[in-house]
């Protein structure tokens, strides 16, 4: 079988993107749905509290809180290589807001800024837990750029230690949560689905990307309600949820004259919605029928959209 594939092709300079780190990157950083890649990639979720906040004489760029344990987070953005002064203001962010987790987001990185963030992730106490993260931009074709973070350094056994305060720091409701989205996960991939799966966090929703960064598919569990649903989430794009506003009754008919179409007005968001009839038990193990719903409406969602999301 021959396969017409396409080739990657890397974006060398982000400000054809992202002019200024300020009030380019770090507002689209900020973003709810831009935040959330980020913490896909780090594998804890990361809540923005503020932008340019105040240290003393000098502004992080963000400062966040992981939502599982509330520690503090300051995030220090550089779009060019490591330097000195940018590894100085972490440390010093770090220690004006007593953060226990910084975040260092860099286009290219020098060995010996590596080396630094990788020693003192090995010789400091728990306070000190630095990622040293490289964004990248992406194209194939003609396509959308898309970016990608990838982790250069990180805390040693960081994993098995945010793996063990989460667990400690969880509510019932997010144990619940946590186990359905691995369930799910290793449901989805025994059946090799077509769509990509992220790392299961401890969240009502799932995400599911579609190749757009002002869309995606989101999967939610409301452990109160014992409802599931499956929506299509823009994240500040009215015109393109208005676009698909105008093929309304074509898309229920292709998926349910039970869609829910939310503008949301005066929010940024707009969400396209199916609600699940079942009732799902968060406290038994017999989830299938539940992922299987999901699943096949994560497949109907894109399928039907595809189209649409390309005028």
């Amino acid at each position: 079988m021959n396969y017409n594939l396409g080739r990657l092709e890397k974006i060398s300079n982000l400000r054809e993107v992202w002019k200024n780190e300020a009030t380019d990157f770090t507002k689209w950083l900020a973003k709810e749905n831009n935040i959330k890649l980020l913490s896909e990639e780090l594998g804890f979720n990361i809540t923005v509290d503020e932008t340019e906040a105040s240290t003393g004489r000098y502004n992080v760029d963000i400062k966040a809180h992981e939502e599982e344990t509330d520690k503090t987070i300051i995030i220090e953005n550089q779009l060019e290589m490591t330097n000195h002064d940018h590894l100085g203001k972490v440390i010093v962010y770090s220690a004006g807001f007593d953060a226990d987790i910084q975040i260092w987001i860099v286009k290219d990185v020098r060995d010996e800024h590596k080396q630094a963030v990788d020693w003192l992730n090995e010789h400091s106490d728990e306070h000190i837990n630095i990622f040293l993260v490289q964004i990248e931009l992406w194209k194939i074709g003609d396509s959308q750029i898309a970016p990608k973070f990838q982790i250069i350094s990180k805390p040693n056994n960081w994993a098995k230690a945010i793996r063990k305060s989460v667990s400690k720091n969880m509510s019932n409701a997010s144990t619940i949560q946590l186990n359905f989205w691995e369930d799910f996960k290793n449901y989805c991939e025994e059946r090799k689905v077509s769509f990509s799966l992220i790392k299961p966090l401890p969240q009502h929703w799932y995400n599911i990307f579609i190749g757009r960064s002002d869309c995606h598919l989101d999967l939610t569990y409301n452990t109160k309600k014992h409802e599931i649903a499956c929506e299509l989430y823009i994240n500040d794009n009215k015109d393109l949820y208005y676009s698909l506003e105008k093929y309304k009754e074509e898309i229920n008919e292709k998926i349910s004259q039970n869609l829910q179409w939310m503008p949301l007005e005066g929010k940024k968001a707009s969400r396209i919605k199916l609600v699940s009839n079942l009732d799902v038990d968060p406290n038994s193990d017999s989830w299938i029928e539940a992922f299987e719903w999901m699943m096949n409406n994560v497949e109907l969602f894109k399928n039907t959209f595809k189209k649409y999301l390309k005028q």
